[in-house]
């Protein structure tokens, strides 16, 4: 049983973290590449427009030498080209088959019978949880943009997506109407606590390069999460339904 969940997430996850990368090519990869030339010029001493808090509600200022961006220092990143192309194959491989593990998982504590309809709608409850409730609080950045201390914004991301899962499962799944009230509950928590919120705003990246970099994102995600579902739906029946109806 356990090599045959393994196999359908390992197929799901595969092929998604593949169509994805494909799909990211012609979508927020040259969007990041525009954005890293901004950044390389805030670095350079450039400046930057940025929206800082302060007593009178807030104001634009123009930040200099690196300030508009959360620096990275010299840390080490992979060249342009073939190698970074690689690595982000790799990084959504690896996403893909985490992910598609939780799905199949959470196929199995069901018990129902999958298909691959049925998994598609299962993709998009992912989806929700996964990428459009931490994007409420957390919307996905462009290089050069400020945000908190990264270790809380990991933590409250965390939280969200789970919280957001639990709560749909609650929602759609259970029966009791308490259930039903405690999972729309869950859904709100998260954005009841907030995200964490850096005091200044702002970026290297133009404001309209950074909408469009959130655009790109939410629908790459939309994709990922309709791939790794309908192919994880067909997989757990492929490979989990089929052999047991058949005694396997």
């Amino acid at each position: 049983m356990i090599g045959r969940l393994l196999t359908a997430a390992l197929l799901s996850g595969v092929s998604a973290g593949v169509a994805v990368s494909v799909v990211q090519e012609f979508t927020t990869a040259p969007i990041i590449l525009h954005a890293e030339e901004y950044e390389r010029l805030g670095a350079s001493g450039h400046a930057a427009l940025v929206w800082a808090d302060d007593a009178t509600g807030g104001r634009f200022h123009l930040a200099h030498d690196g300030e508009a961006h959360d620096g990275g220092g010299d840390a080490w990143a992979p060249e342009d080209g073939l190698e970074r192309t690689v690595f982000t194959v790799m990084a959504n491989i690896i996403a893909g088959v985490a992910y598609g593990a939780l799905l199949i998982a959470a196929f199995h504590l069901r018990g129902a019978a999958v298909d691959g309809r049925t998994g598609l709608m299962w993709g998009v409850a992912g989806f929700v949880a996964f990428a459009v409730a931490p994007s409420l609080g957390l919307p996905p950045e462009t290089p050069g943009a400020m945000a908190a201390e990264l270790g809380a914004r990991q933590l409250w991301w965390a939280f969200a997506a789970a919280s957001t899962a639990a709560g749909l499962w609650l929602l759609l799944l259970a029966e009791r109407r308490a259930l039903n009230v405690l999972g729309v509950a869950l859904i709100v928590l998260p954005h009841a606590v907030g995200a964490p919120y850096p005091g200044d705003i702002g970026g290297a990246a133009p404001p309209e390069l950074a909408g469009r970099f959130v655009a790109a994102s939410i629908a790459t995600g939309l994709v990922f999460w309709s791939v790794l579902g309908w192919l994880g739906g067909r997989s757990y029946e492929r490979f989990v339904l089929r052999p047991e109806a058949a005694g396997a």
